[in-house]
């Protein structure tokens, strides 16, 4: 009887065990199960007018896919950019942190050619030795994915063709440009994503052939869509990062190319996961909103679109979260004013959120990152980012501390506290020391490709006008071509503004003798945030 009680308690016992060590990986399966899936759509070079909820572009716009995010979802009116053109915004948002950062090789070694000063270009990719976003998602159990323009993670070295107008279908060149895809996804894949497809590496002008530098949405909404089929079952993540509006922009070269070029080469059967293109300029014209870009912003419109109805389809929109972000201000473009940091984004799920349809405080790119990780269930350390979760804030609550921002691109970096913005410009000694010939020598390497593919020039013909704050190009490049000298400060090496009295930097209060306290405390400001980054930066 002893033994017969005694292996009765053993049993029960080893039943509970079990029962109980079941019931823990089933909830942590279910608990996984029910992690939102999170796209992140990245735009490239969207201008404010381009947007239906921005006064700029109030009712000029076909989008009807984005007038819905902003209706049920809340707009950040007030995003910053850290770094902003394309490559060093990508970086914030995929790492969280600040582009200076970066080590890849083409980075450290300019930087060793600047006299040591770290110069934020198209030059800061993230390395499998750097931990991204799709990492820190993985240990969460998510699947990743990316589609669209890379622009972010380096790719190694690919093949450069020496003829930009070589036969795109000769079979040496379909050779060349499948090898330089299949590297280009291979490097996706080893920095943290489990999928890639539709990638163009760089904007289609420099994809390495003029016969392919056209853009094709439709390729990369189709393969977002291919990785939500495959992946709709599990937590997913996509950041999905579209060529346009960005250039080309003429009709032949981007809504109505041929729908069967891509960046790998031609395609055997056209995407068909969007609206035919024939009825982008007839939805268009129907609203009286013909020309301008409109088209191409209908073109990205239905990119959303296409993905939001395949979450429709498989019944998870309800279980999704999608943010909306252009990569950068497109009014100041490749300088730290208000117009290049400023670039609202907009952030989307089914039942809303708890601080509104807007939320009027600060964040910045390099916060994105660990607000998607706590959205996902992670928990974000001190000093994991450099930049901060705004969950909170969608959540309803209010931050107590008055934040500073810091910017770095190119020659500049500024800082923004409170009511002010200290803007400060600094070339390296060899830069301000050039000759007028050497300085003709950088305008014509520059010029001499871009007349080569036909891309259209900035300055020919003065090798002493004076350098941009983004570049040492006499006259600076064509990125930054619309904002150069354009402000009344723009060449002041130190700049000083009052943004609540003075939103468009017209007036610059660095010899103000009533601003002196507060210059000297957003320089120290300035100085303390250097301290702790890579390189120098003198103040």
């Amino acid at each position: 009887m002893k033994f017969q009680k005694l292996f009765s308690t053993t049993v029960i016992a080893l039943l509970i065990i079990s029962c109980s060590g079941k019931s823990t990986k089933s909830n942590k399966e279910s608990d996984t199960a029910k992690r939102p899936n999170i796209i992140f759509f990245i735009a490239d070079d969207m201008y404010p007018e381009m947007f239906n909820c921005l006064p700029e572009g109030k009712g000029k716009n076909l989008t009807p896919n984005m007038d819905r995010l902003v209706a049920e979802g809340t707009l950040m009116k007030n995003q910053l950019v850290a770094s902003p053109v394309c490559t060093p915004s990508r970086y914030n948002c995929l790492t969280g942190n600040y582009a200076s950062k970066a080590t890849n090789k083409a980075f450290t070694s300019f930087t060793k050619e600047q006299e040591g000063q770290t110069v934020i270009h198209w030059n800061t990719f993230i390395t499998n030795g750097n931990k991204a976003l799709p990492h820190y998602l993985k240990e969460l159990g998510y699947t990743t994915g990316m589609v669209g323009k890379n622009h972010a993670i380096e790719a190694g070295t690919l093949y450069h063709f020496p003829d930009y107008w070589a036969d795109a279908k000769a079979p040496e060149i379909v050779e060349k440009l499948e090898s330089n895809y299949n590297l280009t996804v291979q490097a996706i894949l080893d920095n943290g994503f489990d999928y890639a497809d539709g990638i163009y590496h760089d904007n289609p002008n420099f994809v390495g052939l003029g016969e392919l530098a056209v853009q094709n949405t439709d390729w990369i909404a189709e393969a977002g869509v291919n990785f939500i089929e495959k992946n709709y079952k599990r937590p997913f993540y996509l950041y999905f990062a579209t060529t346009i509006p960005h250039a080309p922009t003429e009709p032949k070269r981007s809504w109505n190319a041929n729908p069967l070029i891509t960046a790998k080469g031609y395609l055997e059967k056209a995407p068909n996961v969007m609206p035919v293109r024939h009825t982008i300029p007839e939805r268009t014209k129907a609203e009286g909103l013909e020309g301008k870009g409109k088209e191409n912003l209908l073109w990205l419109d239905d990119a959303l679109g296409a993905l939001i109805h395949k979450l429709e389809d498989r019944n998870i929109l309800d279980n999704t979260i999608i943010f909306f972000f252009n990569d950068h201000g497109q009014k100041a473009k490749g300088t730290l004013y208000q117009g290049g940091v400023m670039s609202p984004s907009i952030v989307w799920q089914s039942k809303g959120f708890k601080c509104g349809n807007i939320c009027n405080t600060k964040v910045q790119n390099i916060d994105f990152a660990p607000t998607i990780v706590e959205m996902a269930g992670g928990n974000v350390e001190e000093n994991q980012f450099d930049g901060q979760s705004f969950k909170a804030l969608l959540d309803g609550e209010t931050l107590d501390a008055e934040r500073t921002f810091f910017f770095e691109l190119g020659y500049a970096r500024a800082i923004i506290k409170g009511d002010y913005k200290y803007y400060a410009i600094r070339y390296p000694a060899f830069a301000k020391n050039r000759t007028k010939e050497e300085r003709a020598t950088v305008l014509e390497g520059y010029n001499s490709p871009r007349i080569k593919k036909k891309m259209g020039t900035v300055n020919l013909d003065n090798p002493m006008a004076p350098y941009s704050h983004f570049s040492l190009v006499p006259g600076g490049e064509q990125a930054e071509h619309a904002s150069y000298g354009q402000l009344p400060g723009y060449f002041d090496m130190d700049q000083l503004y009052n943004l609540k009295e003075d939103p468009k930097e017209q007036n610059n209060l660095f010899n103000d003798p009533s601003s002196q306290q507060v210059l000297n405390e957003l320089k120290a400001e300035l100085k303390k945030h250097l301290a702790s980054m890579p390189g120098k930066f003198d103040i």
